[in-house]
């Protein structure tokens, strides 16, 4: 999925975040992913509307090197949030990045906002 680059910058004591307008709520499914891309970047975008939330992350699996997270299915560990990739079902928490099943690789994890029928995605600049 790719959209018209669409940014909005807002300023946070030392950060700049650029805010992504990245596809209306309408495009994402319900409880699951989609892939954006930004510059050069492939972002996985999920609607966890079962927890009524949103989550972005990086769409590569540090583990295979594979363009999938977006595909990957997400659920809960307890109150994390967390994907499983596709292909080895390694799992990562869609709030810290953080391998939940203990193994060093981390993934890149986005600020995610909706507002007036769009989903917007968080750079810090």
């Amino acid at each position: 999925m790719t959209t018209k680059l669409e940014m909005y910058k807002t300023a946070d004591s030392s950060k700049i975040t650029t805010w992504f307008k990245a596809a209306p709520v309408s495009a994402l499914p319900e409880n699951g992913g989609a892939c954006i891309k930004y510059k050069d970047l492939q972002i996985a975008i999920y609607n966890f509307s079962r927890r009524n939330e949103w989550y972005a992350c990086q769409n590569l699996c540090p583990h295979k090197m594979q363009m999938a997270l977006s595909r990957g299915m997400i659920g809960s560990e307890g109150d994390e949030p967390k994907v499983a990739c596709p292909f080895h079902k390694k799992t990562f928490s869609l709030k810290s990045g953080k391998n939940l099943n203990g193994d060093c690789c981390a993934i890149a994890t986005y600020p995610v906002k909706v507002e007036e029928g769009y989903v917007y995605v968080g750079f810090e600049e």
